[in-house]
């Protein structure tokens, strides 16, 4: 069972954070976000009240996700958890607080950007088949499996019981991608909660590295056994085996949340 409150977090940092993702590997998301522009930047803020917040920042084809409630041109208020993931839904239509002389940046460019968001994490099998749109959408996916992580770990109820079994520390997951840099994605743990990060530690407490992004692609729309691929030798994992495993128990959860 998906927890709202929790789904709400994710729904916020995960999804809407994807935006960021989207803009920088999809060209038809950049000239919504204002390729070639020299707009100011437009600043759009979803807030849920007792609940998360999110700025974005689009311009210069360029979308910046900050954590909280920032100086904004739109303010999108939500004052439950369920009618902000209504929103996502798409079974509530938001009322901006503010930003009305910026409305058509929000009914035109925001909801194509959505709209191609969405696109990218369920795509049809027939869009895979071309290789540019095959690795934007799975960068998209893998940073947002990470970020999701995140939030299951903070807010979800099984989840923060396998994270209080965590280990102070750094695990860093990774798709190795050929003669391309590796996509890579840093988990944080601590004592109030877990953290994403796209900095590397140079020595991370643990690695789980996919052998290629065709696998991890594989692995994100269930059609490979992630232990059958560790015993391939197609995932390796390094370092403190105790925070893989309960890494892997809390991606479990992220199955049933973005499913």
């Amino acid at each position: 069972m998906k927890d709202e409150k929790t789904l709400a977090y994710i729904n916020m940092y995960g999804i809407l954070g994807a935006l960021q993702d989207l803009c920088a590997v999809a060209p038809d998301a950049a000239r919504l976000a204002g390729l070639g522009d020299a707009l100011k930047p437009v600043r759009v803020c979803l807030a849920v009240k007792n609940g998360p917040a999110l700025t974005l920042v689009f311009g210069g084809g360029v979308c910046t996700a900050i954590e909280g409630a920032a100086p904004c041109d739109i303010l999108l208020p939500f004052g439950t958890f369920a009618k902000f993931n209504g929103l996502i839904e798409g079974t509530v239509t938001p009322f901006p607080r503010k930003g009305f002389s910026k409305i058509s940046f929000l009914t035109k460019n925001f909801t194509a950007l959505t709209g191609l968001l969405e696109t990218c994490l369920r795509p049809n099998p027939e869009a895979l088949a071309d290789e540019t749109f095959f690795r934007a959408s799975t960068t998209i996916m893998f940073f947002l499996i990470a970020r999701t992580l995140v939030q299951i770990g903070n807010f979800d109820p099984v989840g923060r019981f396998t994270r209080s079994n965590l280990a102070p520390g750094t695990v860093v997951l990774s798709i190795a991608d050929g003669d391309r840099p590796p996509l890579r994605a840093a988990v944080i743990a601590a004592e109030d909660g877990l953290r994403f990060s796209r900095e590397i530690p140079q020595s991370p407490h643990a690695v789980m590295e996919f052998s290629s992004i065709r696998l991890a692609r594989d692995l994100f729309d269930g059609k490979v056994s992630a232990l059958g691929s560790v015993g391939q030798g197609l995932i390796r994992m390094t370092g403190n085996l105790g925070m893989l495993d309960n890494i892997n128990r809390m991606l479990d959860r992220v199955a049933v949340y973005l499913a």
